[in-house]
This record gives structure tokens, sequence and C-alpha cells, in this order.
């Protein structure tokens, strides 16, 4: 048994060396990105057995994702190898210190071309979480064909169905997204959102109101990420908070991913609901403490990490 099965497109990463406009970068380093494999990375470093369903082309790039989430321990069975079509790319860099800009060129990409008959129906169903987000449907009228199919599959199964609305402004306007999110919450589970991307589904004044109207839903769990001001989550009625870890931050990208893939991997561990979602929040701050995408994601020896000790240095 599979307990994690996500699905989506990654892509070869190049993130600009230098800081400042992108035209005046020369060095770039290489990785691979996607938001549904960070979490399948983040769930195998915390002990959970993952596996990712995606499209790739038959090109190095597909080698580097297949290789890279393998050595992760990924399960990528499920992945499947498009001759016609290549992997998409995604461009990062710094305009300043502060600001990361990141770049997405995968139209026509070969995990834009996800569809049902892609999916491992047995994988799905034999799982014990199926987690999507809110990138895939936006991809092509296939690839969200594909979300509501394995959908479909888990809830016929009794398979926890999990969502990150993952809002990318770069693939639909906030009115296609309202109208495909307000399709697919009410079949979720488990639900994690920013409070600009549950108020693409819901209305509400705060994080308490938006998360209480996305559970009326139908979700039983909601997660309102905060980034550096904390969590909150609403589980069967009962409201808890996540307070915020202080650390210096080198790369936003990913903190909710893992975030996602923290607060899974305790649920899928028996943890109680306060100790899932302060791993939740570990594992974000973990993941912006570093470069790339999923790189700094906690193993479970890290987590103590974060706690005060007065020593900065590991002997």
């Amino acid at each position: 048994m599979t307990d994690l099965v996500t699905l989506g497109e990654s892509m070869a990463l190049f993130s600009a060396r230098r800081t400042g406009p992108l035209r005046h970068a020369r060095d770039f380093g290489l990785g691979v990105g996607g938001a549904e494999s960070n979490v399948a990375i983040g769930v195998s470093r915390l002990g959970g057995r993952s596996a990712w369903i995606g499209r790739v082309g038959d090109d190095e790039f597909g080698e580097l994702l297949r290789s890279t989430l393998a050595g992760e321990g990924v399960d990528v069975r499920g992945m499947r190898v498009d001759p016609d079509t290549p992997t998409g790319l995604m461009i990062k860099s710094r305009r300043t210190a502060e600001v990361v800009d990141v770049r997405y060129y995968r139209s026509a990409s070969a995990g834009s071309r996800l569809c049902p008959a892609d999916l491992d129906t047995s994988m799905i169903r034999s799982a014990r979480v199926l987690h999507v987000t809110g990138i895939t449907p936006a991809l092509s009228a296939s690839a969200a064909e594909a979300v509501r199919a394995a959908i479909a599959e888990a809830r016929d199964a009794g398979v926890t169905v999990s969502m990150d609305v993952n809002y990318r402004r770069a693939l639909w306007t906030p009115a296609e997204a309202s109208a495909v999110l307000r399709e697919i919450v009410p079949t979720v589970d488990v639900m994690f959102a920013t409070e600009a991307e549950a108020r693409l589904v819901v209305e509400g004044n705060d994080q308490l109101a938006l998360a209480r109207a996305l559970a009326d839903l139908g979700p039983r769990h909601v997660l309102v990420k905060r980034g550096s001001l904390g969590a909150m989550e609403l589980s069967d009625g009962v409201v808890r908070h996540a307070e915020p870890h202080r650390v210096t931050e080198v790369d936003p990208v990913g903190a909710g991913d893992a975030f996602a893939a923290g607060w899974i991997a305790e649920t899928l561990a028996g943890a109680d609901p306060q100790e899932r979602l302060a791993t939740a929040s570990a594992a974000g701050a973990f993941a912006v403490t570093a470069d790339g995408d999923w790189e700094s994601l906690p193993r479970r020896s890290d987590l103590g990490l974060l706690r005060p000790s007065g020593d900065a240095v590991s002997r």
C-alpha cells in the first residue's frame, strides 16, 4: 500500500545565481520543481511511502525528474514518458534580494497533456491519501479531467482526498479558477489555502470565517496558511493555531507544499492534531531556509533543530 499518491506536472528548474534582471543572468543552477512532487518528497522524507503520477518528455529533463524523485524515495511507476512533447521548464530569479520571480514555460508541455488514461487507478485506490492541487486543472482540459477522474477513483475506494489551491495567476483568471474550485472543493476531505486563495471559493472577513465557509462545503479539515504569521486549522469544528517559526528566509518558494507534506505525513503516522499542525509549521519553515523548491525539506531527525537550544552549532 502507498501512503500518498499525487499527480500533476513537475518541471526542470533553472535558478539564476545572480540577483537582478534575468536578462543579465549568466549562471544557472539546474534542478526540478513542482508542487505535487514537492509534497511527495516531503512525505517521503518524513517516513511515508509516496508516489507521483505525471508526464515528462522523452528528454534529459524528463530523466532528471525521474532520477531525482526516485532518489528521494518517491515511487515513479506512474510516470509516463511522452515521445512527442518536451518536459516543461521553470525559470527562477531574484529581481531584488527580497523579490523572487518565477516564470513557467509549460504551454504544450508533456505535463500539460496529462489525461485520465495516464492514471494508475490501482495505485490511487490502494493509497491512504490522494493529494491534488489547483495547478493541474489549470493546465489543460485533459489535465482537469485527470484530476476529476483521480478524485472519483479515490472517493469510490474510500481514500482520503487532499487538495491545496495553489493558485497560479499565470495559468488562469480568478473567475476561471473560482468556477473549477467550487466544483472540486465539495469532493475533498482536506483543504489547504491561503486567505486570498480561500476567497476564490467562499466569502469571509477573516481566516476563521473563511475556514468555516470552506468546511461548510464539505472538507472535514481546513488549513489556512498565513506564511510568517503561522497557520490555522479547523478540523471537525475544532480550531487550532500554529505559531510561526522565526527563521532566516532564503527562498520562499515551496513553503506551502512543505506545510502540506508535514500535515499529511503526521496524519498518516497517527499523530495527534496539535502535533501534526506543529510538524506542518516546522516543515514550512525549513523549506524557506535554503535555495530550491524542496531541497531543505526536513527529515524527522531535523524537526528538533528549530527548538531554541542556545547553540547554533551541532557537534
